[in-house]
């Protein structure tokens, strides 16, 4: 059985009980899951003070479990990222342990790629598990995808995009994450240099015009000339304004594919939703698409 620790290295998690549920349920998938020490930790709007939280991700690492999974994101982990001791958590990773989450930490995921080249994992955190069952609980999407890519089972995953990609085929390291924390760690050393890779990313909270923002921060850094696809996960829980008058994220998308020849797809099942995939980060993958379907393989 794997052992699967949660822990807290961002906010503070807002129902202590909704966290035991979701080890109950992570057990019930077959993890031998346990919360870490810390990880219902409260210091103002974080999951306990700095030092806290920066022991719990070094203790996490020190425990070597077979997965590591944040109980949620929120804000946290960038005040951290200069003490991190970025060989401890790749040496994990050397021992197997699979650190998976979203949000918040993907400034964790793209600092270890940056700074040691190790893998980690996009998928779910705590509170995707801890969902009350009046509120949908888990989707079988998101568990199974879970289970199967910890267990080694699951070696693709695939979604439905917009027509105009048919025949696409491409290789690349998969990277990415959440949009807001990847700009934020563009041009500080926790940022990596990926040359030929296939990004993804997703947002919450951040309406349209704020994602083009983010998204031309990247073209104009020249992020995306040195890409050969983007993926568009969801973005959530923005709301429109009626300064709006029929501007989308559709027209974001529109905009972006006219200042670039990059491959822009939308459709991919991750972010803050349910149901989300499970794919790594920071290793090669095959892109292809056929029709509208598209097929991300490792």
């Amino acid at each position: 059985m794997s052992s699967l620790t949660v822990f807290s290295p961002s906010g503070v998690y807002p129902r202590p009980p909704s966290l035991r549920l979701a080890v109950r349920r992570l057990r019930g998938l077959g993890f031998d899951a346990a919360l870490d020490e810390s990880a219902l930790a409260r210091a103002q709007r974080f999951a306990g003070d700095d030092d806290t939280r920066l022991a719990a991700i070094h203790r996490v690492a020190q425990q070597a479990p077979s997965i590591a999974m944040p109980s949620c994101g929120g804000y946290g982990l960038t005040p951290l990222l200069g003490r991190l001791d970025w060989k401890l958590l790749a040496r994990s990773v050397e021992k197997g342990t699979r650190w998976v989450g979203h949000s918040d930490f993907t400034a964790v995921q793209t600092g270890l790629l940056a700074h040691t080249g190790a893998a980690s994992w996009a998928g779910p955190m705590g509170y995707d598990f801890g969902r009350n069952d009046e509120d949908g609980g888990v989707d079988e999407v998101t568990g199974g995808c879970f289970a199967e890519a910890m267990g080694g089972e699951l070696e693709a995953v695939g979604f439905r995009t917009e027509a105009g990609f048919d025949g696409l085929s491409v290789r690349g390291l998969l990277w990415g994450g959440n949009l807001s924390m990847l700009c934020s760690l563009l041009g500080t050393p926790h940022w990596p240099t990926v040359k030929g890779g296939v990004l993804f990313v997703e947002d919450v909270n951040e309406h349209p015009y704020r994602v083009e923002r983010m998204l031309l921060q990247l073209v104009q850094a020249g992020v995306l000339a040195r890409q050969k696809a983007l993926l568009i996960g969801a973005v959530s829980a923005w709301r429109a304004s009626k300064l709006d008058r029929g501007y989308t994220l559709k027209t974001v998308v529109k905009r972006l594919r006219s200042m670039t020849k990059l491959p822009i797809l939308t459709g991919l099942p991750f972010g803050h939703v349910q149901p989300k995939v499970t794919m790594p980060v920071g290793r090669r993958v095959q892109l292809l698409v056929d029709g509208r379907n598209v097929l991300i393989g490792w």
